[in-house]
């Protein structure tokens, strides 16, 4: 991205079906077919899903965010990874925001699920992540900095850059601005599931970046054990809420198996909050998962295929993508209105994830002929990424061919759009900014209407206590 951004005035058409009194948990289903620019022309189901609450005219930029989800099945890091990260990250065409989605990086043994977190995985990998992120460029820092990421429930975050930003000379502040360095921003493991969010050190110069918070939803054995469940980061930039949630749900392909994952997409919705600050007070922001206005789903699903072992495997040799989607029970889902109502994914253009037989191998377990003790199992898209708000656009949407696990890591990269403040302010930490975010009064949110959990929160006859403005 430029680094001297010029920010832009975009105006779109409001939908013929808003009115303050429609029920925004339910947009027409025409709507999220068929969505008109300011041409006219038509997207098709691959363009990005604007929601219902759009200014008219709102000043904005574009972020591009790179979201990626892999089930590693208990193994670690090594260092000859590093190649198959490299094909995974897709680092030739770099993003703004890295949010990578990991399960099972430890075991989901006894000892693993019951006892208590160790760390020295999820360091492994972000160390290997941050090599790769910023190994792509010239830059001089090969090792990550991994200072104070986000990674407990009540952490809040207000502007501050994270790692080594200062510079010594303007040769060095221009290595920088040219290939840009990535730092860990935000990190959180939970058992098995683990989330890994990196951004470009030169946003710090650029936006205001707040609240960085994160969340963890434990619903595996008798509904509260973390071998099943999520962990979700909640951040702002700008005046725009985002939302990341990894999830791993429960696993079988047995009829009524999807209810249980179901369930417990349920449960993640309901029981995924946001502890809120002092610096919240004035400046209200979401406290669940449907409360931002930007928001992405993604991990191992586990969604299977209606479909017989045979007749999947007969489609996946002809590489009949859009048959054997007919039967895929997500799909379903997403079409019925369960629970991921109004969710899009884009095209899925690639073969199923999961599962192949071996480590190191391209041959789906259970094909013939069979090896001993060879678990059969019908393929399927197990491994997906889901994305909810305004301005949100998927350019692409692939699998890599790491042979690294006995699922196939999959990634998203899309093109968001922010709602800017103040585009002339410099990015840095004053009493005078903090005052200003504090008299903001109440921010809009796309979903927040949703929940009805964010209104109770803020009753009306609340003030604050820097300003005494009413909330």
């Amino acid at each position: 991205m430029d680094n001297h951004y010029k920010p832009r005035i975009k105006t779109r058409k409001i939908p013929h079906w808003f009115s303050r009194k429609h029920n925004y948990s339910k947009p027409p289903s025409s709507y999220s077919k068929h969505i008109s620019d300011e041409s006219g022309d038509e997207y098709d189901e691959d363009a990005s899903f604007m929601s219902s609450e759009i200014d008219p005219c709102i000043l904005t930029d574009e972020l591009r965010i790179f979201v990626a989800t892999w089930n590693v099945a208990g193994r670690s890091p090594v260092g000859s990874l590093a190649v198959d990260l490299d094909e995974w990250l897709n680092v030739k065409e770099s993003a703004d925001i890295y949010v990578l989605g990991f399960q099972e990086i430890v075991p989901l043994k006894a000892k693993t699920v019951i006892g208590g977190e160790d760390m020295t995985e999820a360091t492994n990998w972000n160390l290997l992540i941050g090599q790769i992120l910023n190994n792509k460029c010239a830059c001089r820092w090969t090792t990550p900095t991994l200072e104070d990421p986000v990674n407990c429930e009540n952490y809040n975050y207000f502007n501050n850059a994270l790692g080594e930003t200062s510079m010594t000379s303007v040769e060095d502040e221009e290595v920088v601005n040219r290939c840009g360095r990535y730092t860990l921003m935000a990190s959180k493991k939970m058992v098995g599931v683990f989330i890994s969010v990196w951004i470009n050190t030169s946003l710090f110069e650029k936006y205001n970046i707040s609240r960085v918070k994160v969340s963890a939803v434990a619903c595996g054995i008798m509904g509260y054990l973390g071998n099943k469940g999520s962990v979700a980061v909640s951040m702002s930039i700008e005046g725009t809420s985002f939302c990341f949630v990894v999830a791993h749900l429960a696993s079988g392909e047995k009829k009524g198996d999807e209810g249980r994952r179901n369930y417990q997409v349920s449960e993640i919705f309901k029981r995924t909050t946001f502890t809120r600050q002092f610096l919240d007070e004035c400046t209200p922001q979401p406290l669940t998962i449907l409360g931002h206005d930007q928001i992405f789903w993604f991990g191992d699903l586990n969604y299977r295929l209606y479909l017989e072992n045979d007749l999947a495997r007969e489609l996946i040799k002809k590489q009949d993508w859009s048959a054997l989607q007919e039967f895929d029970q997500l799909r379903q889902e997403l079409g019925d209105g369960g629970v991921f109502q109004g969710w899009r994914e884009g095209n899925i253009k690639f073969a199923p994830t999961y599962k192949y037989s071996t480590f190191n191998s391209n041959r789906y377990s259970g094909t013939l002929p069979s090896r001993a003790g060879e678990k059969q199992r019908t393929p399927a898209w197990c491994d997906r990424i889901l994305w909810y708000g305004k301005g949100v656009k998927q350019h692409s949407y692939f699998r890599s061919e790491s042979k690294f696990s006995d699922h196939r890591p999959v990634s998203a990269l899309f093109s968001t759009q922010i709602e800017l403040i103040k585009s002339d302010v410099p990015n840095t930490v004053s009493s005078k900014q903090i005052e200003q975010e504090r008299g903001k009064g109440e921010a809009s949110s796309t979903l927040r209407s949703l929940m009805s959990k964010e209104s109770e929160a803020l009753p009306s006859n609340k003030k604050c206590p820097r300003t005494n403005k009413r909330l």
